[in-house]
């Protein structure tokens, strides 16, 4: 079954949300949605979901899910500040966030719960739920990180921050519990997706200075990703993947995004 896609781009962070839902029944789900952070007042703002809110309204939809994809480094989660507007939303994501918690929350010096209690729900890799009548399945993707989950609703696959355009690659591996090796394992199993199904991309920085875009095919990754197309070996990847990233400098929001969004965007 084909959900409809609406996608939202948040500019400052280069991050794509999206409202995906059921035509037949109207129920949705939201994945990675973004408030804007100011780092010098600390002060939050929901003006980058004032078109998502719109849409959703427009279509007269109900929202049964808040999805993250894992504990982004670069941007504030909206999950909690729409939980308060959607109380019968679940806001979920991956069981992994429970190591990511064990590591982080002791580095800030936060003292909160490991246990993953700030989510409604934690998924299991290979764990199936509905969107309306669409079935829809958790993939674990760690390598990012060790919480990241792709989410498969029908003919479309919402790949957080592992794979990217088919010309900007894969995500960066360097932070704590990332992994190169593991990366490319977790993407194998999204490349034995179906050739047709939909990719959607959490994140596009226009490289070569096209414009952003954030839909692909599992497909024509599998015959362009510039960093693990078919036929490059998992230590080639590796290889690449490591050079690439000691070249990166540390995303200007990480640490007051992993603060908040290892407890859901508190």
């Amino acid at each position: 079954m084909s959900p409809h896609v609406a996608s939202f781009f948040h500019p400052d962070s280069h991050t794509f949300s999206y409202v995906v839902h059921d035509p037949a029944s109207r129920q949705a789900a939201v994945i990675d949605p973004v408030l804007d952070y100011d780092p010098d007042t600390d002060a939050v703002g929901a003006g980058p979901l004032q078109p998502l809110l719109a849409h959703v309204r427009a279509h007269a939809l109900e929202v049964r899910w808040l999805l993250e994809t894992h504990a982004h480094a670069d941007h504030v989660s909206a999950g909690r500040w729409l939980k308060q507007q959607w109380p019968q939303a679940s806001l979920a994501m991956g069981s992994g966030i429970v190591e990511v918690q064990r590591t982080f929350a002791p580095r800030y010096g936060l003292e909160m719960p490991t246990d993953g209690s700030q989510f409604d729900h934690l998924f299991a890799d290979g764990e199936h739920f509905d969107v309306g009548g669409i079935t829809a399945e958790v993939i674990a993707v760690p390598g990012h990180t060790s919480d990241s989950v792709a989410y498969r609703i029908g003919d479309a696959v919402f790949t957080g921050d592992s794979l990217f355009m088919p010309d900007g690659g894969t995500a960066r591996c360097d932070f704590p519990g990332g992994d190169a090796a593991l990366l490319y394992r977790s993407i194998q199993r999204l490349l034995a997706l179906p050739d047709t199904t939909r990719v959607f991309i959490c994140h596009d920085y226009g490289p070569g200075g096209r414009e952003v875009a954030n839909e692909t095919t599992i497909g024509d990754q599998r015959a362009r990703n510039i960093h693990l197309h078919e036929g490059v070996s998992e230590g080639e990847f590796v290889a690449i993947r490591q050079a690439r990233d000691a070249t990166l400098v540390e995303p200007k929001l990480m640490h007051a995004s992993v603060k908040a969004n290892i407890q859901g965007g508190a």
